[in-house]
């Protein structure tokens, strides 16, 4: 059982049982679900989740070889009472250009602690390089598909006038290795909003000595 959705549902080596009559109002890809079934991870957005119940999308997720569901509600008190972002103001002295320099050794796999206290492998391409406050700073980068960077750092703000650490996205580098590296861009991480979502922390070196106030800082108050 599953509290708050109707049926039984049970985990299993493939995925989760769903057992459930046409009556509990759960659909199976739109449809009514009148049996038993078991589904195996969803992908992409939670609108694609083949299992729901009204607008409520049942997410299922394999973490780590743990199965889970994930209910998405869009009427949830957490999601109709939240209280927006805060962000720093828009300052365009921290939109620089960079230049990344991947590893001669290729991409280079460290283990950094996650939001849950649990260490995980972390992969990491190389170093961006930028100047900031007058000084020459770097900060490594994973690459992700299709060649842009992601980057999770912490600076001078980070709990105190901001989040713990928070998440950078830059376009793919060009054939010399400049890009754009805006800190107006730089966001929250999905474990600022919840403790269900696991966050790598900043990997060693990429703790900026200098204050960041740009991006988005925090979850507002209520």
């Amino acid at each position: 059982m599953l509290a708050g959705l109707p049926g039984k549902w049970k985990e299993t080596a493939g995925g989760i049982e769903v057992r459930a009559a046409a009556a509990d109002g759960l659909t199976l890809d739109g449809a009514p679900l009148d049996g038993v079934v078991e589904v195996g991870a969803d992908s992409g957005a939670p609108g694609r989740s083949r299992l729901a119940h009204g607008e409520r999308r049942l997410v299922v997720l394999d973490r780590e070889g743990q199965w889970a569901v994930r209910v998405v509600d869009p009427q949830a008190p957490a999601r109709r009472d939240f209280p927006g972002i805060d962000a720093f103001p828009y300052d365009p002295g921290f939109a620089v250009t960079a230049r990344f320099r991947p590893y001669d050794e290729g991409a280079v796999v460290v283990r950094v602690p996650n939001a849950d206290g649990v260490e995980r492998e972390l992969h990491l391409g190389g170093q961006v390089v930028f100047t900031l406050g007058g000084a020459e700073r770097a900060l490594r980068a994973g690459v992700e598909e299709g060649g842009g960077l992601f980057i999770v750092f912490a600076d001078g703000t980070s709990g105190r006038t901001s989040y713990r650490f928070r998440f950078l996205r830059t376009p793919a580098p060009a054939a010399d290795g400049s890009l754009p590296l805006d800190f107006n861009r730089t966001y929250l991480p999905p474990c600022a909003f919840t403790a269900h979502f696991l966050c790598p922390f900043p990997p060693p070196g990429n703790a900026l000595d200098t204050a960041v106030t740009a991006g988005e800082r925090d979850v507002a108050a209520m």
